[in-house]
């Protein structure tokens, strides 16, 4: 016999003992009393046999949402493809089932069984969330990865989301966000002084004691309120998705940004729907979500080189802030980490350990 016949025949004879053992392992019943410590495998062997979980999960984008909308929809096909089927999330885009910034309350009560969307949305209801999207001169996407993975991030953000029965996971980041674009150029800290600027989160905040009037927008309404001249300049999150918006049009001012340097986006599940899955959904709900969270921030990176060289060719006039604008920001985020801290004590101990103790 040569070694080619010897490979396949040895091959044919390995594949048929393993298919006569699972057929073995299928015609006898486990008797998992004779064997204590495999208890816990009672919930993970064969649980999703002819049967199929689905899971509704809402988000705040459009359907089919560069990037963004897009990155939920491959962690959904991962998952089923993962779960051989077992396992289906039902996208649902913003205001099909629940209003787009509805869905941490919608979550929160079992109405829903997930959602992606981004955590300083709810700094309404608790400021402290802000702090695990992102912070004005604070980590980039690839430091605020490591905080949460590997320097107690994670457990301090569900610890918080747990009052609420909400379990998180990271779900993406935005990198660098870019400063704004304005109507007209930003050459002093005195040309800040009332203008009217759509801009959320800490960032919202940080501006208005710089002398900015931040106001909330939907964004459908942003173009047209610039044409308008309704608001003066608007922050969207970078080049990728900006230029789709075509704000060039009608403010060519485009500036590079401080505010939000690694904003992070939540995949985030209702604790008892969470808790309902099998350890096998468990553990791949885990791995897509680890790998959509580094898909989507390498794909803004990418595409933000690439749309960031198209604008360039678009007559957009691309500039930093001025350094009195920049200093004045961090003089403005002193005072607003000052006093968030004074009012909520969930904020001044996300703060101290996220900042003070890494």
């Amino acid at each position: 016999m040569n070694r080619r016949d010897f490979l396949a025949t040895a091959t044919t004879a390995s594949a048929a003992l393993a298919l006569a053992g699972c057929n073995e392992n299928n015609r006898k019943a486990i008797d998992y009393s004779k064997h204590p410590k495999k208890s816990e495998d009672i919930k993970r062997v064969n649980i999703n046999r002819n049967k199929k979980t689905v899971i509704k999960l809402a988000t705040s984008w459009p359907a089919h949402f560069p990037i963004m909308g897009t990155g939920v929809e491959k962690f959904a096909q991962r998952v089923k493809a993962i779960s051989g089927g077992s396992l289906e999330i039902k996208i649902y885009a913003k205001n099909v089932l629940v209003p787009a910034l509805a869905v941490f309350d919608a979550c929160s009560s079992g109405q829903i069984d997930a959602f992606h969307s981004g955590p300083y949305y709810w700094k309404g209801g608790n400021s402290a969330f802000s702090l695990f999207s992102g912070l004005p001169f604070g980590f980039t996407a690839e430091e605020v990865n490591s905080w949460m993975l590997y320097g107690g991030g994670l457990e301090l953000w569900r610890e918080q989301y747990a009052k609420y029965n909400l379990f998180p996971f990271l779900g993406g980041n935005t990198n660098i966000q870019m400063g704004g674009w304005f109507r007209k150029p930003i050459q002093s800290l005195a040309d800040m002084q009332g203008l009217k600027m759509r801009i959320p989160g800490l960032g919202g905040e940080v501006f208005a004691k710089m002398g900015v009037n931040p106001i909330l927008l939907p964004a459908g309404e942003i173009y047209t309120s610039l044409e308008r001249g309704v608001i003066d300049a608007t922050k969207w999150v970078g080049p990728a998705l900006d230029i789709k918006m075509g704000f060039y049009k009608v403010a060519p001012y485009y500036y590079s940004g401080w505010h939000e340097p690694g904003s992070v986006l939540e995949l985030t599940f209702n604790k008892h729907s969470w808790s309902k899955l099998c350890s096998e959904h468990q553990a791949m709900i885990e791995v897509a979500s680890s790998e959509m969270n580094s898909n989507m921030t390498y794909e803004f990176h990418a595409q933000n080189i690439h749309a960031l060289q198209k604008l360039k060719s678009l007559d957009v006039k691309l500039a930093q802030f001025p350094d009195d604008v920049t200093k004045a920001g961090k003089k403005a985020l002193r005072e607003v980490i000052s006093e968030l801290s004074a009012q909520n004590k969930d904020f001044a101990l996300v703060y101290i350990i996220r900042f003070m103790n890494i």
